[in-house]
């Protein structure tokens, strides 16, 4: 080993790396060591030394993810100016890689892997690094292998914030409006003139009955009465809707008006997210918040009633065609507006991780795990405004050839406007841990583990539906 070595690392024992060279063949040897940690561990499997051994470069960093396959050692703090000898007590071997990356994975059976004297970084991403929204920041995972780490760092650093929930664009669609009631005496002899057609909004979601909304079909004009109005629909009294159609003229009173649909209030929140996140050979997966509720659809406004055809002074004078003719029929309800989709739920926030264990066997020998902070979750988003109910229809009208004494028909009402959906709940927050782990339980014995704080939880529309903050631990088990 070259800490025993005071006289440095002879050229035969494997493969040498040196940050910066510009050593394109394969030799690897001292004078010309390769410049890529990657390629020399690839080259040490590939003649059979299984060794690679990494100059301190001055300072400077190995920039590269790199995968360390069973089997393969790697002796980093070594001083390539002088015969490769040993000064990992004061220097080591360092390696980073871009923000969000893994610079270190070990993974693969037989062999153990065996690593000296390197000191690796995941770089921090920051909290408002809008750019890296909920990255993780983590320095080394090992995959079902055997790992021993000699005076190694493992160094992970600040992780991001979760994004928040983006809101929604303007707001839901509206309704249309009522259908204007037909002229008296334009029907028929002796045949209702219809009043005004139901209009409908199904929301873009026809086959979902649940958020439809239809304006009440206006009431029909009869020689000798205006019937009633259709109520608005959805019609659901538990929840505070109502009759709302308008009656017709029944010859002792006119006709009356259609009256407005019910608004719609805010749906209920998302709840926020729980849980610990899972880890994989990706890295880590925080949970999201949940979208809120989408908004209910608004009533559709009431029909409005119809007249008769008959005139009020007398029964004998009826339409100017001198027939006997319906009246003028009602404007039909405006439909009610969309309900507004549900707030979308925030982000997790990412983790700082000094090293993830999966199913691995774990060793330290003066090892020193050191992290940052998790990242905040995001916010929960808001939700989107509900439609606007569509005006009513006018009544229909007396002709305009005449027909003294006739009335007018009643207009249909407005439609209700469509409910808010809820906020969305908020995101988890990040965890600051020194060994994430499934499978057996890691020795933290020969480890020196340095914690930052966890990731607070994303806001929701209330604390109850708000994120889980995150942990800082030692240790943490995952599923």
């Amino acid at each position: 080993m070259p800490r025993e070595n005071p006289d440095g690392v002879d050229d035969a024992c494997g493969v040498f790396v040196s940050v910066g060279s510009n050593v394109s063949n394969e030799a690897g040897s001292k004078s010309e060591p390769l410049g890529s940690l990657q390629q020399a561990i690839d080259l040490a499997r590939q003649n059979g030394t299984h060794r690679v051994y990494a100059c301190t470069g001055d300072g400077e960093d190995f920039n590269e993810a790199i995968e360390v396959p069973g089997g393969v050692a790697i002796y980093g703090g070594l001083d390539c100016n002088d015969g490769w000898k040993w000064v990992g007590d004061t220097q080591k071997t360092r390696l980073t890689a871009g923000k969000g990356v893994i610079p270190l994975t070990m993974r693969g059976l037989p062999g153990t892997v065996h690593i000296e004297d390197l000191h690796v970084v995941a770089q921090s991403i920051g909290q408002q690094d809008e750019s890296g929204a909920g990255l993780s920041s983590i320095a080394a995972l090992a995959h079902s292998t055997s790992v021993e780490l000699v005076r190694c760092v493992l160094e992970a650093g600040h992780a991001a914030s979760g994004a928040d929930g983006a809101p929604h664009e303007g707001n839901a669609p509206p309704g249309l409006p009522g259908q204007q009631g037909n002229y008296a005496c334009s029907g028929a002899y002796e045949a209702p003139v219809a009043g005004g057609s139901a209009v409908f909004n199904e929301c873009g979601t026809p086959d979902d009955l649940g958020d439809d909304s239809s304006g009440g079909s206006g009431g029909d004009g009869l020689p000798l009465i205006g019937t009633t109005g259709d109520n608005g629909t959805p019609l659901l009294t538990a929840s505070g809707d109502m009759e709302n159609r308008g009656n017709g003229h029944d010859g002792i009173t006119t006709c009356t008006i259609g009256r407005p649909g019910s608004s719609r209030a805010e749906s209920p929140p998302g709840a926020g997210a729980i849980g610990t996140g899972s880890i994989s050979a990706a890295g880590y997966a925080g949970a999201a918040g949940s979208d809120g509720r989408p908004g209910l659809p608004g009533q559709g406004g009431g029909g409005g009633g119809g007249a008769r055809g008959v005139a009020e002074t007398t029964v004998e004078r009826y339409c100017p065609t001198g027939s006997r003719r319906g009246g003028a029929s009602g404007g039909s309800g405006g439909a009610g507006g969309c309900g507004g989709r549900g707030g979308r739920g925030g982000l997790p926030g990412g983790s700082s991780i000094a090293l993830i264990s999966l199913d691995a066997a774990l060793s330290f020998d003066a090892v020193i795990l050191r992290v940052g902070s998790g990242g905040d979750g995001g916010r929960g988003g808001p939700g989107q405004p509900g439609g606007e109910g569509g005006a009513g229809g006018p009544g229909g009208r007396i002709p305009p050839n005449g027909g003294a004494g006739l009335f007018p028909a009643c207009e249909g009402g407005k439609g209700g406007t469509g409910g808010t959906g809820g906020k969305g709940g908020g995101g988890q927050g990040g965890h600051s841990l020194g060994i994430a782990f499934r499978g057996a339980p890691p020795p933290t014995d020969g480890a020196t583990i340095e914690l930052g704080d966890p990731g607070t939880g994303g806001q929701g529309s209330d604390a109850g539906h708000s994120g889980a903050p995150g942990m800082a631990s030692n240790t943490l088990e995952f599923n």
